[in-house]
């Protein structure tokens, strides 16, 4: 039985503070499918500090021992996928086959990057006349979204476990069931008391807890820039290292020596990836003027492919969104879009046909989109496309890297090396050439007010650990 509503502190389940509850809503349905404690400070408190008296044995432990940990919860991460896949569509609406072969898989993979990672990994060396040496940071408080809802937490937390570091977690309160699985598998894997910590609750209460807290060594957060910002500012005045992934707004350039139509129909598809709620989704297409009614009549047939509907069917391909609070965001956004004169292609607002309960939304798309209107600017968080046209492609790069935000681009073209130069202009952490696979052991991050910091790999695994220079001693 899910231990839904306690809290997961020192190495054992255990009651709140206070008994405040929040229902989980399935998104599909509107109906609940759980509940959850919501935590007080005094339940980060007792969290950060069974973390803090861990630290002092498990930042001493071996490679070998950090790896055995790692692989137990892999294995039983393993024998749970299935579980863990169907409770994410349950919580945040991802149709099943995508929970299993993305959602519940890519989380999986985090674990086994981190013990890849690992196994090798060069935690001191000498340098000049003396040796460098690579320790682990401390207390790291973990602050995760609803919209990949262990993605985001293995991501952190791997590299945490693997470093020697211990953890406070706060998964979303929004779809926080899967991270609750997931304290069950970390509790069989034998991981020491204290070590691992999970505490539910809403951002202004427990999110802000742990940012402030003293005895907190690091915050790493996924979410809006807005928020991120408050944990900056929360977190400096004790000097925190602060790890960011934030908002998106992508640039999909479509260069004229593209195959137009295969270019945006994948753009489309990529796009509406997680049903849009996706921070780094190529949200904004970019077409040359002269393939503007190409790339409009190739969008409108790739949108007609769609199929909207219940997320437990295998057959579906885009759910609703998570929540009330988000389909009436992006109501409001496609309904500015037709404000502000952009030509409505496909969808638009309102449900799609024959669906009247869960947060569904009609697959969008815009031609005609300039600078200046809100679907050009603003992260939208929803199936809804933008496509805006460009005459050289000094212009295409310009309207790329006019925004506030930098996480991701992508470029399309038959001659790799122009799409590289573009690639190089790009103000992105990533770029991604012609559909390039979604690779995990490459750093993922963010220029700008994307973020600051790199997870996945090598480069996440380093933003756990101190350096410190060791001068004079014989062995240096």
């Amino acid at each position: 039985m899910l231990n839904s509503t306690k809290f997961y502190i020192d190495g054992a389940w255990v009651e709140p503070v206070e008994t405040v509850r929040l229902a989980i809503e399935n998104p599909a349905t509107e109906e609940s499918v759980g509940e959850i404690s919501l935590g007080t400070r005094a339940d980060v408190d007792r969290a950060v500090m069974a973390a803090r008296r861990a630290f002092a044995s498990y930042s001493l432990t071996s490679r070998e021992e950090r790896l055995g940990y790692l692989e137990r919860i892999i294995s039983g991460f393993r024998k749970r996928l299935p579980e863990i896949a169907g409770m994410m569509t349950a919580e945040m609406g991802a149709p099943i086959t995508f929970s299993t072969q993305r959602q519940a898989t890519v989380a999986l993979f985090h674990f086994e990057e981190a013990a890849r990672v690992l196994a090798n990994f060069q935690f001191e060396w000498k340098e000049g006349v003396g040796s460098i040496r690579r320790e682990p940071i401390g207390v790291c408080g973990l602050i995760t979204p609803w919209n990949w809802p262990l993605n985001q937490v293995g991501s952190k937390l791997a590299p945490a476990i693997a470093t020697g570091c211990t953890v406070v977690l706060k998964p979303s309160e929004i779809a926080p069931l899967s991270a609750m699985l997931l304290a069950e598998i970390i509790d069989e894997s034998g991981l020491p008391p204290g070590v691992f910590n999970l505490v539910n609750g809403d951002g202004p209460e427990v999110g802000e807890a742990i940012a402030s807290h003293p005895e907190v060594d690091m915050v790493s957060f996924t979410g809006s820039t807005a928020a991120g910002i408050r944990v900056a500012q929360l977190a400096a005045p004790t000097v925190k290292r602060v790890a960011q992934e934030l908002g998106g707004k992508s640039a999909n350039i479509i260069l004229p020596d593209a195959d137009i139509a295969s270019a945006v129909v994948a753009g489309v598809h990529a796009c509406y990836t997680n049903g849009g709620q996706n921070c780094q989704s190529p949200t904004r297409m970019l077409v040359h003027n002269t393939h503007r009614d190409q790339a409009v009549e190739a969008a409108r047939g790739a949108v007609e492919t769609i199929r909207v509907g219940d997320p437990a069917d295998p057959e579906t391909g885009l759910g609703p969104l998570v929540s009330r609070q988000q389909f009436d965001k992006v109501q409001e956004l496609i309904q500015s879009g037709i404000d502000e004169g952009a030509t409505l292609v496909a969808g638009g607002t309102g449900k799609p046909d024959g669906v009247n309960r869960g947060y569904f939304v009609k697959p969008t798309v815009f031609a005609d989109v300039v600078r200046g209107m809100r679907i050009a600017e603003e992260e939208i968080f929803g199936p809804v496309l933008s496509i805006m046209s460009y005459e050289t492609e000094d212009e295409a790069v310009e309207i790329a890297n006019a925004t506030p935000f930098g996480l991701a681009g992508f470029v399309q073209s038959t001659d790799p090396k122009k799409a590289r130069e573009i690639a190089n202009r790009m103000q992105a952490g990533r770029v991604y050439y012609n559909g390039a696979p979604f690779d995990r052991a490459l750093p993922f991050g963010g220029y700008k007010q994307s973020g600051n910091g790199r997870e996945f790999g090598r480069f996440g695994f380093e933003e756990y650990l101190e350096v410190k220079a060791l001068l004079g001693f014989p062995d240096a």
